[in-house]
């Protein structure tokens, strides 16, 4: 089975900028949807960013402007480049991905935005 391996978070200023990484142990070619999710303390898990197979991407409203997933095939990541980062968006990150109905979840990164 693969596995999804977040990296990149960290701790930053508001209005900085992370590049969050997810690698996968095998092939990702087969992944329907892949995307970013995240928890904060307290609140449910809410999708973030999905990228589809064909390179559509989709974002949360709170996101959109200042996040851009991407993944790549051919290297078997996925990544989110969060720009103009706010203080709100302090969360564990999860990497997500579906194939043939089988929900895969990386270990989640924490990323965390000071005031």
């Amino acid at each position: 089975q693969v596995q999804l391996v977040e990296s990149g978070g960290g701790l930053v200023q508001a209005g900085g900028s992370l590049r969050l990484s997810c690698a996968a142990s095998g092939s990702i070619s087969r992944f329907n949807v892949m995307a970013w999710y995240r928890q904060a303390p307290g609140k449910q898990r809410e999708l973030v960013a999905v990228v589809a197979s064909g390179a559509s991407t989709n974002y949360a409203d709170s996101v959109k402007g200042r996040f851009t997933i991407s993944r790549d095939n051919a290297k078997n990541t996925m990544c989110l480049q969060m720009n103009s980062l706010k203080p709100e968006d302090t969360a564990v990150y999860y990497c997500y991905g579906r194939t043939y109905g089988l929900d895969l979840w990386g270990q989640g990164t924490q990323v965390t935005v000071s005031s």
